[in-house]
């Protein structure tokens, strides 16, 4: 079955500045979305995320490579690019003083989207009750979710969306979340970035890890974690047996164990599938490290990230 890509990029580059000052956001990215899945794009600080989603989106130039989004060049056709995406910022982008009805109506009238499309939104989005209210009134997350219906109002085909959750409280992001599923599953291609890891874990069919403005990984949750194993973690009786508690997960995992005093926890990722749990029991016993808990989990991809980006 051939793959039908929403998002393809190759070679992209990106430079700010000139000379010894020059700073290269993007060195080289190859990215691929295919249609109708979402693509969480991860990475640290500085990594280049933004930058990939300015030129995806056709607010930036890039310095060199190739991209298409929705079938369209960025560079050639960056008209035809705009008319088949929306995008979410990391900031709210309504207008405060206008209700949510009226920042609707206006974006739509600017958009040229279907009459009645802004209610079928407020409606859709759970704002009809708060919709001849002024923006400036809504919580953080009402407003995030204002900004995310107006993103939608020419049901585009790839929605970008750069860090949609930043500030808000765990309901408010559940509420975005749900959100973005039934958007995926009806169809619409999502490129992701986020801080938020647990975000991309439930979201993403796809991750791609950024560093230093390249694909450093690729590969769906689940293939992430397994390339690093399993996650040992103990935490002791007292503060003073730490360190006998972490010489036994170095000796059993290989890896530099991460200590946390306060909570008398040492924890290691382990790329051997042949320990166990019982066997890493036995060792610390062996050991004579007294504890109070031992767990063997699968990682998170805070592990993944801690373990594939340095």
């Amino acid at each position: 079955m051939t793959t039908t890509y929403a998002v393809l990029s190759e070679g992209l580059e990106k430079r700010y500045g000139s000379g010894d000052s020059a700073v290269t956001a993007l060195r080289g990215l190859d990215l691929t979305v295919a249609e109708g899945t979402v693509c969480g794009l991860l990475g640290p600080n500085g990594a280049g995320k933004t930058t990939a989603v300015r030129v995806l989106t056709t607010l930036q130039t890039p310095d060199a490579g190739t991209a298409r989004v929705a079938g369209h060049d960025v560079v050639r056709d960056p008209a035809a690019v705009r008319r088949h995406i929306g995008v979410t910022g990391q900031y709210a982008s309504v207008d405060g003083d206008l209700t949510g009805r009226e920042n609707l109506r206006l974006f739509s009238r600017l958009l040229r989207a279907p009459r009645g499309r802004a209610d079928e939104l407020l409606e859709q989005f759970g704002l009809t009750d708060a919709a001849d209210r002024p923006a400036r009134t809504y919580s953080g997350g009402m407003r995030r979710r204002l900004d995310l219906a107006a993103s939608l109002l020419t049901r585009p085909a790839v929605l970008f969306l750069d860090e949609p959750t930043t500030g808000l409280d765990p309901h408010s992001r559940n509420d975005i979340w749900e959100a973005v599923r039934k958007l995926a599953g009806e169809g619409t291609t999502v490129l992701l970035t986020t801080q938020y890891l647990a975000e991309a874990d439930q979201l993403a069919d796809d991750i791609v890890l950024i560093d230093g403005g390249r694909a450093a990984h690729r590969g769906t949750p689940a293939e992430l974690k397994a390339q690093i194993g399993s996650y040992a973690e103990v935490v002791v009786a007292e503060g003073g047996e730490l360190s006998a508690a972490a010489a036994v997960l170095d000796r059993l995992t290989g890896a530099e164990p991460v200590l946390d005093t306060e909570s008398r926890t040492a924890g290691a990722v382990s790329p051997d599938p042949a320990l166990t749990l019982p066997r890493l029991v036995r060792e610390l016993d062996a050991a004579g490290v007294p504890v109070v808990d031992v767990s063997l989990r699968r990682p998170s991809l805070d592990d993944v990230f801690l373990r594939l980006v340095p």
